[in-house]
């Protein structure tokens, strides 16, 4: 019989093997079924940081089966737009419920999009159509691979599951604060195209859905379209999912223009703010940090009637070019899965509200980000480099003339150019008090030294596709809002998660 064990505490300085030996204590006999259910550090005494552990063992040999999902003999069309972590996951989930879905991605598959992207970070040449926002794997590829999340979705556990399932690390099933990595996630990308395809699922890269064919209030096919050769396309389609992420702009207008309900939402406009890793890594451990992984943060900040908070933190990573229009700077956080960089950043956001962008037109939030990407192009020399300075001077209204001990990691290069010409004024007053305020709780956050690099404006959707409790849209029959781009979601893990439970709402309408 299996037996779980909680709390097991192993010094930082013992080898996890050692955890073997617990076992066999708490058992009272030798181990022979073994597997870690979670891992968590508790660094709250610097003195004696430990990892702590929950294990399933057994002293019997035991074969551990996932149960298998149920599946119908379906000829019912189903086209998922976009192949971000919804879109994929959604995927994943109706092949292995029986259907053949068809995956529409306006990018490029993961090995051509790496090299694109690639030419973006060190020649500044931008492909609008696949860059760090579009192609396989959605924008999550190109910033870490981070799986923690503040939901309880009971599907979160499967995303985990896929994930391993399709070549990530084992660790990420009961890591506290799992991720993949985003030299590991291209292997895992392509692992899951290839079972896609192999049960009868199909891919149309380089291909946006640029209208809908409605027929009798209901949604009967897309209008598709080559963006490389121009060829256009009309598939018919029994549901749509359309897990177009944050920055679809235009998919966005295309389904505003079919009438499709949507609504606006709120959001959050910041930088990417950058310090030393190994400063970090002593704020939150202390002398032990050099035997342990870089340390992350998460910090908010209400010193000012802003919140302010951080967001996507990279331990040991570096800031990207994740521009997805030409004319516009947007910055994002990426960390390999050594997590070994010089450097640790992470996102600084301001809450905006939608008095700061217009309540009355669906589309003013998008405007507004699109304008801070242009001053910030602007500020950088109108050359896809990112306009860059250092706290201390962003705190004194100065422009940065040298940069001290952090070296920015922007790969398209920085100009000092002032953030406050970039950032509306209100975000720019509420970073100003929320920094000093994060230092309180972690030492080290307000140094002069660190750099700031703007504008980070892609947080999440500024609009909402509405949908009711079937996971449909309140509007049109048949076309299922998604992930990010529906506003239900934020992250890899949540959108995974939404991705799943939309394939299985669309089981559950097909399946009788």
């Amino acid at each position: 019989m299996i037996k779980r064990f909680d709390n097991i505490k192993l010094s930082i300085f013992r080898p996890e093997s050692d955890l073997i030996k617990v076992a066999a204590r708490s058992l009272g006999a030798p181990v022979r079924y073994f597997r870690i259910l979670k891992k968590s550090l508790d660094a709250r005494d610097k003195g004696n940081i430990v990892w702590v552990y929950s294990v399933a063992c057994s002293s019997e040999e035991e074969c551990v089966r996932a149960p298998l999902l149920e599946k119908i003999p379906t000829d019912k069309k189903v086209v998922i737009v976009g192949s971000g972590p919804a879109g994929l996951m959604c995927a994943l989930r109706l092949v292995d419920r029986g259907f053949m879905p068809l995956i529409v991605e306006r990018g490029q598959k993961v090995e051509e999009r790496r090299r694109t992207v690639s030419e973006f970070f060190n020649g500044r040449v931008l492909d609008p159509q696949s860059n760090v926002q579009f192609g396989e794997g959605g924008a999550g590829t190109f910033s870490d691979g981070k799986l923690n999340t503040q939901t309880r979705d009971g599907f979160n556990r499967d995303v985990l599951d896929y994930f391993v399932r399709f070549g990530a690390p084992e660790e990420i099933a009961y890591l506290n604060k799992p991720h993949i990595g985003s030299d590991r996630l291209y292997d895992v990308l392509r692992n899951i195209r290839a079972h896609i395809t192999a049960c009868g699922g199909r891919f149309a890269f380089d291909t946006v859905a640029q209208g809908l064919d409605v027929r009798n209030g209901k949604l009967a096919g897309l209008k598709l379209k080559n963006v490389r050769t121009g060829a256009e396309d009309l598939v018919s389609c029994d549901a749509a999912v359309f897990a177009v992420g944050h920055s679809a702009r235009d998919t966005f207008m295309m389904l505003h223009r079919e009438g499709v309900a949507m609504d606006s939402r709120d959001f959050a406009v910041g930088v990417r703010i950058e310090h030393l890793a190994a400063d970090i890594s002593f704020a939150q451990y202390g002398k032990s940090f050099a035997s342990l992984p870089a340390a992350d943060y998460k910090l908010v900040s209400h010193a000012h009637e802003r919140t302010v908070f951080t967001f996507c933190m990279c331990p040991g990573g570096v800031v990207v070019p994740a521009a997805s229009e030409e004319g516009g700077v947007v910055v994002n956080g990426m960390s390999l899965y050594a997590r070994d960089g010089v450097n640790s950043n992470s996102a600084l956001m301001v809450q905006m509200k939608r008095s700061d962008f217009g309540s009355d037109d669906l589309f003013a939030g998008m405007r507004f980000q699109r304008e801070i990407e242009r001053r910030a192009f602007k500020a950088g020399g109108e050359s896809y480099r990112a306009p860059a300075m250092t706290y201390g001077d962003f705190a004194a209204d100065r422009l940065s003339c040298a940069f001290g001990g952090v070296r920015p990691t922007y790969a398209a290069g920085v100009a000092y150019a002032p953030l406050s010409e970039v950032l509306p004024q209100v975000a720019v007053q509420a970073l100003k008090a929320a920094i000093p305020d994060m230092d309180k709780k972690l030492k080290g956050f307000a140094s002069r030294d660190a750099v700031m690099t703007g504008a980070e404006t892609r947080f999440s959707s500024p609009v909402r596709i509405l949908r009711d409790a079937s996971r449909m849209s309140v509007s049109l029959e048949g076309l299922y809002p998604c992930g990010e781009g529906s506003g239900y979601s934020g992250g890899i893990t949540s959108s995974a998660a939404d991705g799943i439970r939309t394939a299985e709402a669309i089981f559950d309408r097909f399946k009788s």
